[in-house]
């Protein structure tokens, strides 16, 4: 413990001019006594720290003195990767890991490169969850990250909407889209690889043996091919819609994009008003209703007659509210 303690010490102070007993301190959360003893017992060892007294004062290390203990270990430097997304480090349990990691980068830069993790926090941010929701991190997520980690199966129950199921796994790859937590894998012995929501996990047991991971998955290319299935399968009905200038330019940001592009690419020429017809994929005739409704006049549905009927009823009771 005080070994590892000793070490960090070396590496703050390598990867700063100088720094305060009370800095010191916090970052190795404990007392500035003991920051003392521990900088005696550096100097004893060989290490050149300097202790520079009065109100300025502090603890720095003299003659250009770099230790070479900043190789990273395996964990930190896969978690080095992910330090832009401090959030997702911290739901799989990776924080300690990546902060470790940075440090030791930071220690064994060149003086005039060290300020570079910090230009670069200044300068980018990802924040994942969409607008408007709540982020829940799945509790289950640290035990499927250490699973990807260490390329271990992992036996999981996992609730479909049918009833709970469970599988033998070999997670290949963990996925966050719009605050939502997700692992890409493959059923164990050959099988398919597929994409599982980690909230639905009622359990997950990491096994003792590893597997051989498939050197041809893509984990990007995997998932953005899952992303475009997934967004065409639920589009199972069509509507036909009369839309205005302002509505055909609307119409991607109330529904699926991709569909309404190409809806408005295969529409043809507009009509003597201006409007286009379009023939437009959807999820259901109720989703439909509840995004076109967003477009107000600018659209007019044509078919089917059920979600005609509901925009007749929607303007109907319309006019009742406001009077006319």
């Amino acid at each position: 413990m005080r070994a590892a303690r000793l070490i960090k010490m070396v590496l703050l102070l390598q990867s700063r001019p100088s720094m305060t007993a009370a800095e010191l301190a916090r970052e190795l959360e404990v007392s500035e006594r003991t920051v003392t003893r521990d900088a005696q017992a550096l100097s004893e060892a060989g290490v050149p720290v300097y202790a520079d007294r009065g109100r300025a004062g502090g603890y720095r290390l003299i003659g250009g003195y770099r230790t070479r203990l900043t190789g990273l270990a395996r964990g930190e430097a896969e978690a080095l990767f992910l330090s832009g997304v401090p959030g997702a480090l911290r739901e799989m349990g990776l924080e300690d890991a990546a902060s470790a990691a940075r440090l030791k980068v930071s220690a064994a830069l060149l003086p005039s490169l060290q300020d570079a993790s910090e230009a670069a926090a200044q300068r980018f941010h990802l924040d994942a969850p969409n607008w408007f929701a709540e982020p829940k991190t799945p509790p289950l997520l640290p035990a499927v990250a250490d699973a990807v980690w260490d390329d271990r199966r992992i036996t999981a129950r996992y609730r479909s909407r049918e009833a709970e199921v469970e599988r033998e796994l070999e997670p290949y790859g963990l996925v966050l889209k719009a605050g939502v937590w997700y692992v890409c894998a493959r059923v164990a012995e050959g099988g398919a690889f597929r994409v599982y929501r980690i909230d639905r996990f009622t359990a997950v047991e990491a096994g003792a043996d590893r597997f051989v991971r498939d050197e041809e998955f893509d984990l990007p290319g995997f998932w953005a091919e899952q992303a475009e299935q997934f967004a065409r399968s639920i589009l199972r009905a069509e509507v036909v819609v009369r839309l205005s200038a302002d509505g055909a330019r609307r119409l991607p940001y109330a529904v699926d994009p991709a569909s309404a592009r190409q809806a408005l690419s295969d529409a043809g020429a507009p009509d003597e008003d201006g409007w286009l017809t379009v023939t437009l994929p959807v999820e259901s005739e109720k989703v439909a209703h509840s995004q076109l409704a967003g477009l107000g006049p600018e659209v007019e549905v044509l078919a089917p007659e059920s979600l005609r009927a509901r925009f007749s009823e929607d303007a109907l009771r319309l006019g009742r509210l406001y009077g006319t």
